[in-house]
């Protein structure tokens, strides 16, 4: 096993390309155990990059990632996520905090605005900016954000600080490839892809079925491959069975040729036009 390959923010900082996502955990006490053991194989097979927010289960998968990092907080990348409603200055700096006890951790590395809310993006990033002069986040970014909110955000004061931007991106979701990734790739910003298996629906496409047993792998493998294919694109799959988290890590080592991603140019078609930005 090779190691994950890694992409680099416009602060310098390095990250994996491969994490782990958390959406839809801590919802239920009868599945915390699976929940914790999974984040810490993924965290022991080097996907050290794991991805949060407050609005997961109302603050329950931040308690889950906690128990799952315990002892083990400097070898990771932590991401979570404020709430729009939270945006304003004042209630970013509350959430922040009540993030920060749920965690169990005295800093975020990553702090993003879940999406886009009525609250003005300068204010949301000036305390952004003022979290970051406590030092209790180290970077902020955004999610949700299409190509228009992106150019807004650079004209707000100090919003070049901005480090990734989190959207829906796979195979079935492609609309990001007109206009949202490329900005992004000349910008040197990474774009973190939530839901890069379709939440499940591609495991089952048989299209996509085909082109993975003909090359050995899996059609979720071949998904997160695909996503894993274009530069400065990091992955946050979620799993809570072994055996998927392990899945999901060989797959950062499947190489796709030229003519598979051709064929599934074919079967799953890019964009031929600015489409709205899709999200869930």
């Amino acid at each position: 096993m090779t190691s994950i390959a890694r992409t680099t923010l416009p602060c310098g900082e390095i990250v994996p390309v491969l994490g782990q996502g958390t959406w839809m955990m801590g919802e239920g006490h009868g599945s915390r155990s699976a929940e914790v053991s999974a984040l810490r194989l993924g965290i022991d097979l080097g996907m050290t990059l794991i991805d949060t927010a407050e609005m997961y289960a109302a603050g329950g998968a931040e308690a889950v990632v906690a128990e799952a990092i315990a002892g083990r907080r400097d070898d990771l990348f932590l991401v979570s996520k404020v709430l729009p409603s939270n945006a304003s200055r004042a209630a970013t700096m509350r959430a922040c905090e009540a993030s920060l006890r749920r965690l169990g951790t005295d800093r975020i590395d990553l702090y993003l605005l879940h999406w886009r809310g009525g609250v003005p993006l300068a204010e949301t990033v000036d305390a952004f900016e003022a979290l970051k002069e406590t030092g209790k986040i180290r970077h902020w970014g955004v999610s949700n954000f299409d190509a228009d909110d992106m150019d807004e955000l650079g004209r707000v004061p100090s919003g070049g600080a901005v480090q990734v931007n989190q959207v829906l991106y796979n195979l079935a979701t492609r609309g990001i490839e007109f206009d949202l990734l490329p900005q992004a790739q000349a910008a040197g910003l990474p774009v973190m892809a939530y839901s890069p298996v379709a939440q499940g629906e591609l495991v089952a496409d048989p299209r996509l079925s085909a082109v993975a047993e003909r090359h050995g792998a899996t059609p979720a493998q071949v998904a997160l491959a695909f996503v894993l294919s274009h530069p400065g694109v990091i992955a946050i799959p979620k799993a809570t069975q072994p055996q998927h988290v392990r899945a999901n890590r060989a797959a950062a080592d499947l190489a796709l040729s030229a003519a598979v991603l051709a064929e599934l140019d074919r079967l799953f078609p890019p964009p031929r036009r600015k489409m709205a930005l899709q999200m869930i």
